[in-house]
């Protein structure tokens, strides 16, 4: 079997080859075959965590500078922390139900 490649498309082969940690670049491409996998992410869905996940550590020092200044905390703090927080791991659950949906 043979295959046309770009130089890049080369490139990125044996990048993936040298970084898998197989013997061979046979037993690599093999394992590609029969075994791999092509994830799509959305990038919309990886902003949206990031987004999240910025949002919350925000919050964190907000509060952290209101702690420090006042030595006081709130229960809305610590409740809009969160929701913040049950928010990312929404997210985080929709990434893993997709990673474990993959059946070879």
């Amino acid at each position: 079997m043979q295959i046309r490649l770009t130089q890049e498309e080369y490139e990125a082969i044996e990048r993936k080859f040298r970084n898998s940690g197989l013997r061979s670049r046979s037993e690599f491409i093999r394992a590609m075959i029969f075994e791999g996998y092509i994830i799509h992410i959305s990038e919309d869905e990886l902003k949206k965590l990031n987004r999240l996940i910025s949002n919350i550590a925000s919050n964190i020092n907000q509060v952290a500078v209101r702690v420090n200044s006042t030595n006081h905390i709130y229960a809305e703090d610590i409740a809009e922390i969160k929701e913040g927080q049950d928010k990312i791991w929404q997210q985080l659950r929709f990434f893993q139900s997709k990673f474990l949906s993959l059946t070879h």
